[in-house]
């Protein structure tokens, strides 16, 4: 592991401890320019962990410190997830795929990160789970179910609704963990950004898995 300390961090607020892991993609053109911009003090963000193509993994920030990469948004009901979270940024434009050795890298980084703190599966979510229509990260090539099938991510429950509709849909998605107070459309493309990417059109019973 290559070390790179960010100044872009500090505490933990209200002695909160991580019991998240958000997933990111870079959205810049290299890794090497990524971590030009997470250790810009005047850019103001940061990460715990970078990721490139081949599977080098870079430490930012110190676990146990609050890296600046979540920004606004809610998950089960908290905000502040910087202070609840750790920060995983992947080399990726969002226009490729994960590569297989940046893959590999990830879940061995997760696997470590989840047993030091005691993250369940259901605790490693995407930058778009917890801030609907702000983001779009890790996007629509990134393989949960890779992670799913490793027992890093949750895999989707179905849920069966007496009625399909706005209400029955946002109170499912509500216990899901998508608490972001978000317009009914932006709610539905981040659920099915991470659950079914491919899928358009109006609201459906399939749509009622989280």
């Amino acid at each position: 592991m290559e070390e790179r300390p960010s100044p872009n961090c500090g505490a933990r607020r209200d002695g909160l401890q991580p019991e998240l892991v958000v997933i990111h993609y870079t959205a810049m053109e290299s890794a090497e320019a990524a971590l030009d911009r997470l250790c810009d003090q005047q850019a103001e963000v940061s990460a715990h962990y970078l990721i490139t193509l081949s599977g080098k993994v870079v430490r930012l920030v110190d676990e146990a410190q609050r890296a600046w990469h979540a920004g606004a948004g809610h998950w089960c009901g908290a905000g502040d997830v910087n202070s609840r979270s750790i920060g995983i940024e992947l080399d990726n434009r969002g226009t490729h795929p994960f590569p297989a050795a940046q893959m590999d890298a990830l879940c061995a980084l997760l696997g470590g990160v989840m047993a030091r703190w005691d993250i369940p599966a259901g605790g490693v979510i995407g930058h778009s789970d917890m801030a609907p229509g702000r983001k779009v990260d890790p996007g629509p090539r990134f393989d949960w179910g890779r992670l799913e099938r490793c027992g890093l991510a949750a895999p989707a429950k179905s849920v069966a609704p007496q009625e399909i509709g706005e209400d029955s849909f946002r109170a499912a998605a509500r216990e899901a963990g998508y608490t972001a107070d978000v317009a009914f459309d932006v709610l539905l493309a981040a659920v099915r950004l991470r659950r079914a990417p491919w899928r358009r059109g109006p609201l459906t019973v399939d749509d009622y898995r989280f």
